[in-house]
Order: C-alpha cells, then structure tokens, then sequence
C-alpha cells in the first residue's frame, strides 16, 4: 500500500470518528471507526482511550487482517478484534463503527431488537434491526472481543449485511457498517435516529410494525435492484 493511501485511509477514518462527536453519538474516548483499504486488506482503526478533542490522523492504527501493527505507536482499539472478525466475513464493507448511543444503546441493554415502525426505518434497514443473544459465560472471559464478533455474524447468518447495516450487541451497543468508513458512520447516525423514533413509538402504545408491503417499497425504492430514488 503506497503512503499516499495509507495517509488518505488514515485521514479518512479519523474524520470518521469525529463525526461521531459532531453528531452527539459518543462522549470521552467512547467508540470507535476503522476503514480498510479494498485492496491490501490493511485496516486503519482509532487507538484505544484517546480522546476525541485530541485525536488526529497520526494517531490512527494500521493493522494487517490478523490484527498486526503495520504501523503506529499507540494500542489499536481493543474492540478492534470485533472489526476484523466482521471484515473477514463480509468482503462488501470497507467500514466499521461502534458507538454507545444512547437510544440505540437502550435497545441494546434490554436485549430488544428495534422494529420497523415506520418508512423513516424501513428506508435504511431491510426489517427488524436485530439484538443478539446474551455471551456466554465462557465467551466473555475468552477471546470476549473476538466472541462479541462472532455473535453478530450468529445473529446475520442469513442476512446481507448490507441491507441490515447494523445490529445490537445484547447488554453492550451497537454496531454499525458501510462500503467505507463514512457510510458506516452515516448507518450508525440513522441508527440513533430510529432507536430515538422507536422509543417514543412503543411509549405511545404502538405494539405492531408496519406492513410487509410498505417495507418493501420503502427499502427497495432505495436500495433494491431497480430503485429510483435519487438522481441517477
């Protein structure tokens, strides 16, 4: 990988992680992004508990897929085996976000998926946005990290993680992804925005999601093979 796209990958996933600030999604040194380049596979992720305010690209870990340091002098993210994991298993994405939202976060630590309520979800996530199962005893005190990936691939085994680009990490938070870093972090704000909206729903009384036909126009319009949404 030449400097020049290392430097722009770095440069791009640590403006990924400010965004996570800019859009009120994590405080302190909470969370993180990483970004992998399509053709090495190198992964550029934030360091663990730097702070947002005085992060910058320098800063940013760049690790091999077995979670190496390439370079960089700070410790990569200790969330970054969950990262990995996922960019194994599903080549498509080229980004990975996980933040401690809080309406998201809420869903999380009540062990509830969210369910399509409304078209506002339904236009960014083909379905229910799913919670996993709890860890196991002996999945947290082992490879906790590396398990907590494994339980979301679990969870979307029948999925295209591109059409559910996120899920809820039972009793943690959640997890976001996109083509790159920053349309995961573009998944991860929608995210909060339905959690928020889901919130407020199910406390109106709102038990049923919507039809089966309204999700499908809305997702697919969108993102489905003949979609028409936007300019072409």
């Amino acid at each position: 990988m030449k400097r020049g796209k290392i430097d722009n990958l770095k440069e791009a996933v640590c403006e990924a992680n400010l965004e996570l600030v800019r859009h009120g999604l994590v405080i302190h040194s909470w969370g993180n992004v990483s970004g992998r380049d399509p053709e090495t596979g190198l992964v550029v992720i934030k360091p663990s508990g730097v702070s947002y305010s005085k992060m910058k690209p320098a800063d940013m870990v760049v690790l091999d897929t077995d979670g190496n340091i390439v370079e960089g002098k700070l410790k990569p993210s200790t969330d970054t085996p969950t990262h990995l994991l996922l960019y194994k298993a599903w080549p498509g994405i080229g980004g990975v976000v996980h933040t401690h939202s809080t309406y998201a976060t809420s869903w999380a630590q009540a062990g509830k998926g969210i369910p399509p309520f409304g078209t506002t979800h339904a236009d960014a996530f083909y379905g229910e946005i799913p919670c996993t199962r709890s860890l196991k005893k002996n999945e947290i005190e082992t490879d906790y990290e590396t398990n907590t990936g494994h339980v979301i691939l679990e969870t979307l085994a029948q999925t295209d993680p591109l059409m559910m680009p996120s899920v809820l990490v039972a009793g943690h938070g959640p997890f976001s992804w996109g083509k790159d870093a920053a349309e995961a972090v573009y998944n991860a704000v929608t995210l909060e925005e339905v959690a928020r909206m889901a919130f407020f729903t199910v406390l109106l009384g709102k038990k049923e999601p919507i039809s089966r036909n309204l999700l499908d126009k809305h997702f697919l319009r969108k993102h489905g093979k003949n979609s028409y949404y936007g300019q072409k």
